[in-house]
C-alpha cells in the first residue's frame, strides 16, 4: 500500500534559478494523507545539483533527490521519479514554475473525486513561444492518428496518475519511452481539467526542436505501426502512378503521337521511385535501429546517487 497520498515528481534540467520557489510552494500545502517531493536531476551540471541538495537539507516535507549519471531526457527522468514515488497518486510538473503547484493539487482532487487513473492538465492559454505551441498542437494532432485515444483529447506533460498506472508504466525498459503512449496502453479511465499556465519565472526554455523531434519519433515509432502503413500506401500509390504512366506512354507510342520522351522524363521517374524507396528504407531502418538498441539493453536511465531528507 502507498505510504502517502500524493507524490510530486519534478525533473530538473538547468533549473537552479527556479526550482526553489516551486519546492517551497509545495512544502506549504496541507495534503490529507501526506505528500512528498521527488526531484530527478537529469545531468545538467553542478549548479542545479547544489540547489537541489540544499533543498533536501532544509526540507519541511520528505524530499528525495535522484541524480542521473548523465542527461537522458524528460520522459526518462519522469519514469525514474515514478519508480521511487510512494504516493497513491503522482503528479509530475515542470521545474520552471509554469505549472503552478496549486493546479497540480486540483488535478489530484479531480482524479480522486471521479475515480480516474489519469487526469491531464489542459492549458487555457500556454505561455510558450509560438513554435513551441505549434509543436504541442502538432504532437496532439499526430497522436490522434497514431495512439488509441479519444480524437481531439489533449495530452500534456502536466498530469496526475494513480500508483496503479505508474507501476504498470515503469515496467517499460526501452531507451525511448513516450509516457502518454504507455499510459494509453494501460488504461482508458482518463480525464482532463483546464489549468492555468504561468510565464516562466527565470531563464529560457531548454526544450529545443531536436528534443521535440525525438518526442515525435518516440510517439510514432515506439507505439504505432502507422508510419510503416503510410510508407506502404505511398509506395503502392507511386507504383500505380508509374504503371499508368507506362501504359499511357506505350499507347502514345503505338499511335505515333505525343511529345518527345527523353532524359528529363526518365530521370523524373527514377527520382520518384528512388525517393519513395529511400523513405521506406529510412522508416524501416529507424524501427530496426530502435529494436537493436532495445535488444542490446541501452539503459533508459542510470541513477548515480539518491539523497533523501531526514524524518
Amino acid at each position: 500500500m502507498p505510504d502517502l497520498a500524493l507524490s510530486f515528481v519534478i525533473p530538473l534540467y538547468h533549473s537552479a534559478e527556479t526550482i526553489a520557489g516551486v519546492v517551497r510552494e509545495i512544502e506549504g500545502f496541507a495534503i490529507e494523507g501526506g505528500h512528498e517531493i521527488i526531484l530527478v536531476h537529469d545531468g545538467s551540471g553542478e549548479p542545479t545539483s547544489a540547489v537541489a541538495r540544499e533543498l533536501v537539507r532544509h526540507a519541511r516535507v520528505p524530499i528525495t533527490l535522484i541524480e542521473h549519471a548523465r542527461n537522458f531526457g524528460e520522459h526518462n527522468a519522469v519514469l525514474t521519479g515514478w519508480r521511487h514515488a510512494r504516493g497513491a497518486h503522482i503528479v509530475n510538473l515542470d521545474d520552471d514554475g509554469q505549472n503552478p503547484p496549486a493546479e497540480a493539487v486540483r488535478l489530484w482532487r479531480q482524479a480522486k473525486e471521479h475515480g480516474l487513473d489519469v487526469v491531464f492538465g489542459h492549458y487555457e492559454e500556454k505561455q510558450h513561444s509560438a513554435w513551441r505551441n505549434f509543436g504541442s498542437w502538432f504532437t496532439n494532432r499526430m497522436t490522434d492518428w497514431a495512439l488509441d485515444k479519444p480524437h481531439g483529447f489533449y495530452l500534456s506533460s502536466f498530469r496526475c496518475v494513480s500508483a496503479f498506472v505508474a507501476q504498470q508504466v515503469v515496467g517499460y525498459a526501452g531507451p525511448y519511452p513516450y509516457i502518454d503512449g504507455l499510459i494509453l496502453q494501460v488504461t482508458q479511465r482518463i480525464g482532463s481539467l483546464p489549468v492555468h499556465h504561468e510565464p516562466r519565472k527565470a531563464g529560457t526554455s531548454t526544450y529545443t526542436f531536436g528534443r521535440l523531434l525525438r518526442l515525435w519519433l518516440s510517439a510514432w515509432i515506439n507505439f504505432s505501426v502507422l508510419p510503416l502503413r503510410v510508407a506502404t500506401i505511398l509506395g503502392l500509390v507511386v507504383a500505380t502512378c508509374g504503371f499508368i504512366a507506362i501504359c499511357v506512354v506505350a499507347w502514345l507510342w503505338m499511335r505515333g503521337i505525343g511529345p518527345e520522351y527523353g532524359w528529363g522524363w526518365s530521370m523524373s521517374v527514377v527520382l520518384i521511385f528512388s525517393g519513395t524507396q529511400l523513405v521506406m528504407l529510412g522508416l524501416m531502418g529507424e524501427y530496426i535501429g530502435r529494436m537493436f538498441l532495445t535488444i542490446n539493453q541501452r539503459p533508459q536511465s542510470v541513477v548515480r546517487q539518491i539523497v533523501q531528507s531526514g524524518p
